[in-house]
């Protein structure tokens, strides 16, 4: 265990995770509507769109028209996702409106390599190999390493730390080949196998190869989890977090059409204030987008604070 930190970052990813795994087609103004809400309340970092196939993703297949429709708000730092050639040059034509970083995105677990990605481990090196030197070229930093199912996977069962660092190990010689300079890693509990004991193991061995590296956390609620998870990677020192506004999302190639997405950015919020770590959110706006989130999909969502409210409101009722 470390100190607590003062503050966290969080990187907003439901409009892209959630609507990329609804089942109902969501209106591209609901879509702006939804990011542009997420920019008020505070947060700094929204994943706004996915650059992926139509035919694999329908519900990203109007990216272009809600990257081009929001109206961004000073300060707050827009991305988006994409995974081949195609999906690059796509993002580069909003380049005055998104953040382009790239990614050398790696998965500790083989079987799902071969389910998300349809290539083998060997294979999807060398596409991040293409991937890293593509964006170079386009003047596009690559300042992460992102590890999929670095907890666990619903095809290949436990994943040893071991297997995590090896897998960091490969994309830092990708980095190394192609002249990027890695800032951060980011492990994620794709499939929901994390739990506090695995947060500290993974962490502290990482750690343990490298202690200067900052990490980024991307949970997922699958199992419940998510927020006790948050509180172990806050009591290792963790500064960055992936949420989702609400809990929408989830992953559509693990298997579990029903599972719940990721960790609910309400619920992090709460648990870090009643921590004393700043966020910079303002908690009660956040839940009112949760609330709306609810609404466009049509459905109940996982976040509980939709339906509890901050305690922070219960503290002004009671002091009333």
């Amino acid at each position: 265990m470390t100190d607590l930190p003062t503050h966290v970052d969080i990187h907003e990813e439901g409009p892209r995770e959630g609507f990329q795994i609804e089942p109902g087609p969501i209106s591209t103004a609901d879509k702006i509507k939804l990011v542009e809400a997420l920019a008020e309340t505070g947060l700094h970092h929204i994943q706004a769109a996915s650059f992926v196939s139509p035919r694999i993703v329908p519900g990203w297949a109007d990216a272009e028209d809600v990257v081009a429709g929001f109206t961004p708000k000073e300060g707050v730092h827009y991305t988006a996702l994409w995974f081949n050639a195609n999906g690059l040059n796509r993002a580069l034509v909003f380049r005055n409106k998104l953040t382009i970083t790239g990614s050398i995105a790696l998965t500790a677990s083989e079987g799902f390599t071969q389910k998300n990605l349809h290539r083998s481990h060997a294979e999807n090196v060398e596409a991040m190999k293409k991937q890293t030197a593509l964006h170079l070229e386009n003047g596009v930093e690559v300042p992460r390493i992102g590890v999929m199912a670095a907890f666990g996977c619903n095809y290949q069962g436990d994943i040893a730390p071991a297997q995590v660092i090896s897998t960091l190990e490969d994309g830092l010689a990708i980095a190394e080949e192609a002249g990027a300079d890695i800032k951060y890693f980011s492990l994620a509990d794709t499939m929901g196998w994390a739990t506090p004991l695995r947060i500290e193991r993974v962490l502290g061995e990482v750690r343990g190869r490298w202690p200067d590296m900052p990490i980024s956390l991307h949970l997922h609620d699958t199992r419940g989890l998510a927020v006790a998870n948050a509180h172990a990677g806050l009591k290792m020192g963790v500064t960055q977090f992936d949420s989702t506004v609400g809990g929408l999302g989830g992953c559509p190639f693990a298997g579990q059409p029903k599972a719940a997405g990721n960790i609910c950015t309400e619920e992090l919020v709460l648990l870090c204030e009643e921590m004393g770590i700043h966020t910079g959110v303002d908690l009660d706006a956040l839940i009112e987008v949760g609330r709306m989130a609810e609404e466009i999909v049509g459905h109940q969502l996982p976040g509980e604070l939709i339906h509890a409210g901050s305690l922070d409101a219960f503290r002004r009722r009671a002091a009333a």
